[in-house]
């Protein structure tokens, strides 16, 4: 295996990675080439709305090609193109053989969600201190307990902060399933978990029947009558456009649970929820927030 390493502006990254793929490139990958120094930009977006910048101003592209021969003719082609002008050839690397497999399940260690709580790879041992479980692999749909959206829902339904049990639970943009299958873990029987996009529904299904417990999955539609406990790790925009429905999804004395937050987009959510429910702020990770509010 050998790496292929170019150097190009932003308004060529696409069409040399389309060049490399074409030119038998087994994978092409983009980082940023001012990463870690005084230039380093950083790229913001949300659903909905437009990024200020779609790429970094350099960046670096790394092809790996099955032999030396391979990448040196995927070089050569490239120079003579034009729109390769601005960029550039850095080097052409052998790589030694590697288990890629162990080599990528050694970057996802347990995750702590409390003292007696964690998040376990299914390759990985179970830490002592473990109590309570949830098998977890690293997968195509969001949510393993890293990001702290998902971190501080884990740690709500863990410290019971609802004022009655969990109830009916509905885990609204369910991703993987963590968040309804943490609330299985902690005594609720009755939970459906439903997302737009068929993989989630998959994923969480599958990760449910891997943990051993219960859960209803499928597209949002099936999200019908009254939950206690209604729990939405999405983003902000979304969150305020779901207002009235989540809302209705409550019953009486219901505790509603949203994560996704910025900081500085609390006051957002109050207004979008204030004719349903009072919204707070009960926990806040890295610059994010969950809000809760109860009917």
């Amino acid at each position: 295996m050998h790496e292929l390493s170019l150097l190009c502006p932003q308004d060529q990254v696409e069409l040399v990675a389309d060049a490399l793929e074409a030119l038998q490139a087994q994978s092409v990958s983009v980082e940023d080439a001012d990463a870690l120094t005084d230039s380093e930009q950083a790229l913001f977006g949300e659903p909905g709305m437009v990024p200020e910048q779609i790429g970094w101003r350099r960046s670096d592209i790394k092809a790996l090609f099955d032999n030396k021969e391979l990448a040196e003719t995927a070089a050569s082609l490239l120079q003579a193109q034009d729109f390769f002008a601005d960029c550039a050839v850095v080097s052409i690397t052998p790589l030694e053989q590697q288990d890629w497999v162990r080599l990528t399940q050694s970057q996802f260690e347990p995750v702590p969600i409390c003292h007696d709580f964690w998040i376990v790879p299914t390759w990985h041992e179970l830490p002592q201190a473990a109590r309570h479980v949830i098998r977890l692999d690293p997968g195509l749909a969001f949510g393993t307990g890293t990001h702290p959206t998902t971190r501080m829902c884990l740690q709500w339904i863990a410290e019971g902060r609802g004022a009655r049990p969990p109830g009916r639970v509905l885990d609204y943009g369910c991703g993987s399933g963590i968040l309804a299958i943490a609330a299985a873990k902690y005594g609720a029987a009755d939970i459906d978990a439903v997302d737009i996009d068929p993989a989630a529904v998959q994923s969480a299904m599958d990760n449910a029947r891997a943990n051993a417990v219960t859960i209803r999955c499928g597209l949002p539609d099936m999200a019908r009558g009254a939950y206690q406990t209604v729990l939405a790790n999405i983003l902000s925009t979304p969150l305020k456009v779901l207002a009235p429905l989540l809302c209705a999804l409550l019953e009486p004395g219901g505790q509603l649970v949203l994560s996704g937050i910025l900081e500085r987009q609390a006051q957002e959510l109050r207004e979008a929820y204030a004719p349903y429910v009072v919204l707070e702020v009960a926990a806040a990770q890295d610059g994010w927030i969950l809000m809760t509010g109860a009917t």
